[in-house]
């Protein structure tokens, strides 16, 4: 294969990215191996179930480090009014909801390159967030976001 054939490789969130935010502001952690064997690939807290108010930061945090976000799936349970598409950092951003339960969040960069990320529930404690994001970014985690949540937050 030539090297202008070589697929190009995956960006990932530098461990940095691991460091607490202010209130108000999306805490994101994202597995940084290139394996993500993991259920998880990383855990967001956002401050509100106001969608609308808490995707942007998300989706510019993770733009910056893996390239443009072109979908999101929600549960439709956990979030109010959630909108089939938004402009974010001047790209539109389709947003999917569904039924589901499982306090995660989807996605997707590109066509079909899929992250999927631990929701910790806003108000969770700093503590019973960080635990629970840490187990969620770990790289050989077998346990789905529900499990985590129940074994960290009480949730």
């Amino acid at each position: 294969m030539a090297e202008s054939d070589s697929p190009t490789p995956p960006r990932l969130l530098p461990d940095a990215i691991h460091q607490a935010v202010k209130p108000g502001t999306a805490l994101l952690r994202l597995e940084t191996t290139r394996s993500r064997e993991g259920v998880l690939d990383g855990a967001w807290w956002p401050r509100s179930r106001d969608i609308a108010e808490e995707l942007p930061a998300l989706i510019t945090a993770l733009t910056e480090h893996l390239g443009p976000i072109t979908r999101v799936g929600l549960d439709a349970t956990a979030w109010r009014g959630i909108p089939t598409r938004l402009v974010i950092d001047d790209r539109v951003v389709h947003l999917d909801s569904f039924p589901v339960g499982d306090d995660t969040v989807l996605i997707t960069r590109g066509g079909n390159d899929h992250f999927s990320l631990l929701v910790v529930p806003p108000g969770t404690t700093a503590d019973a967030a960080r635990t629970a994001m840490a187990r969620a970014v770990h790289a050989d985690n077998i346990t789905q976001a529900a499990q985590i949540l129940i074994a960290t937050t009480g949730d």
